[in-house]
């Protein structure tokens, strides 16, 4: 199962950055799930005072669905695409809100001091989930809260199907006729290869999260996409 990494996907993506919000747009509940999921988050007085990380952003859908959640917040978001970035920086936005071109991997250049975690369609993209986790905890306040929207399937033969005939019935034909097959290629495989619910909840409690919970969502997706919710442990909850 051949999948892109790293410089060959940020280069499918800005490929496809130009055609990429009109095909997400036909996805039903695309948008509102990624609100749901930045809800989930549970962030206080509409973000006020709060500094927020929106890790692999694209072309800013999910910077939208956090700033409806914290219209207060100071807003980061980060993508390795620089099509996709440029696609979303060039949206109108409030002056809380701005965008840094870096690879999830390198979080070191976009500083610490978060007080929540984004990250939406990120993990089964980046080469070492562990690394780019481990990376994202350093970088949230002791506390600090993780929401993760992704396609992670439930580990069911049934939701395994649906997602195959979904991507063979609508996304691959729709990708090719975008002229990004390969992207689209890309997504139907790296889904079936990446953890199920369950392993991501596990991985991420290997690398040190507290509070793991594992949210469904409705519709078409569930049992294929899940808001995985999680805390970065607190100073009395650090290993001595």
């Amino acid at each position: 199962m051949t999948l892109l990494h790293d410089g060959e996907l940020s280069a499918a993506f800005d490929h496809a950055a130009r055609r990429y919000d009109l095909l997400t747009a036909v996805n039903p509940g695309y948008r509102a799930d990624l609100r749901r999921s930045a809800r989930r988050l549970r962030l206080p007085g509409g973000g006020r005072g709060l500094r927020l990380l929106d890790l692999g952003c694209g072309t800013g859908t999910s910077t939208a669905a956090l700033l409806a959640s914290a219209p207060h917040a100071e807003i980061v978001a980060v993508d390795a695409s620089a099509g996709m970035l440029e696609r979303a920086a060039a949206k109108p936005w409030p002056s809380g809100v701005s965008f840094v071109h870096a690879p999830a991997e390198e979080l070191a250049g976009v500083g610490g001091g978060f007080d929540a975690v984004f990250a939406a369609y990120l993990f089964r993209n980046v080469t070492d989930p562990d690394a780019v986790l481990a990376a994202v905890r350093t970088a949230l306040e002791p506390g600090g809260r993780l929401a993760v929207h992704e396609y992670t399937l439930s580990g069911s033969a049934a939701h395994r199907a649906v997602w195959t005939a979904v991507c063979r019935g609508i996304v691959l034909p729709a990708g090719r006729l975008a002229g990004d097959g390969g992207l689209y290629r890309h997504l139907w495989r790296s889904v079936l290869a990446f953890d199920t619910v369950p392993e991501f909840a596990a991985r991420l409690r290997r690398t040190g999260f507290r509070q793991v919970r594992a949210l469904p969502l409705p519709g078409w997706q569930t049992g294929i996409t899940h808001t995985v919710a999680a805390a970065a442990p607190d100073v009395s909850q650090e290993t001595p």
